[in-house]
């Protein structure tokens, strides 16, 4: 499902909207403004190995799953 984090400049509400297809804009459920600006999600995922142990981490949002020392380095935009 394509449920994206929106951030509203305006009033700084943190929200998340279902998206389908190209929206014109996000409008903020708080203050009803079109001030919004997408987020990076943070992300998770499981790997089995060979031996069928299981392996799991975590990227968080900006350079929290970057091994970039700087923001200027990946283009992230979080530090």
């Amino acid at each position: 499902m394509p449920i994206y984090e929106f951030h509203c400049r305006d009033c700084g509400r943190d929200f998340e909207e279902l998206v389908l297809g190209r929206p014109e804009k996000i409008v903020c459920p708080d203050c009803g403004r079109e001030n919004c600006e997408k987020l990076m999600s943070a992300s998770s995922f499981f790997s089995k190995g060979a031996d069928g142990s299981t392996t799991s981490g975590s990227a968080g949002s900006g350079c929290g799953g970057c091994a970039a020392t700087s923001c200027a380095t990946c283009g992230g935009g979080g530090c």
